[in-house]
């Protein structure tokens, strides 16, 4: 049979992928995706330079190696047919995130003492060892900035308690209790 009535099988499948190969956060069911201005922002930018700028740059070398003979040993065309299977998976999830996004503006509790969506709160464990974390969206949310999803345990732990209330923290490793030591929010940007 030709090459050209095989199916490519090289991560078609339909499960939400990043785009990179990590299986995206799945959102809780029934729950809302919750997102900041800025989060939203930056998502909706990568979505518009995947389709202004990265696409069309893919397409045209695909394009390009295709009419240099055979596709079957062609590199390039190999390649750039991989690169653009995940480009369109990572548009098709960014277009399905920002879809069901509820943008929530933290800084509407500036100056609150009790925790909600968008608080960096500094939290101490039983061993005295402090902590800083910012309740983020699960699309934004990063470790390695200190940044934790609003479905972790530890944010779960510390949303709606206030500075100096001591709350339970349930981890793989056990029960710990933690002290909200302080709870900060941004400020309200200026409209533009």
């Amino acid at each position: 049979m030709s090459k050209a009535f095989t199916k490519e099988t090289d991560s078609d499948s339909d499960v939400e992928d990043d785009g990179a190969g990590d299986a995206a956060s799945p959102l809780p069911a029934g729950s809302k995706n919750y997102m900041t201005p800025g989060g939203y922002a930056r998502l909706r930018a990568e979505l518009l330079d995947l389709i202004d700028n990265e696409r069309p740059k893919v397409v045209e070398a695909v394009h390009w190696a295709a009419r240099n003979g055979d596709r079957s040993e062609n590199g390039d065309y190999i390649y750039g047919k991989k690169r653009l299977r995940e480009i369109d998976r990572r548009i098709r999830f960014l277009t399905k995130r920002l879809e069901v996004a509820e943008i929530t503006d933290p800084s509407v509790h500036h100056g609150s003492d009790q925790v909600f969506f968008g608080a960096t709160v500094r939290y101490a464990n039983e061993a005295g060892l402090e902590h800083t974390v910012t309740i983020l969206g699960i699309d934004e949310a990063d470790s390695a900035q200190s940044q934790v999803s609003w479905i972790s345990p530890v944010a779960r732990a510390l949303l709606k308690s206030r500075e100096g209330d001591v709350v339970k923290l349930i981890t793989p490793a056990g029960a710990h209790e933690v002290e909200v030591l302080a709870v900060n929010y941004p400020l309200a940007r200026p409209a533009d």
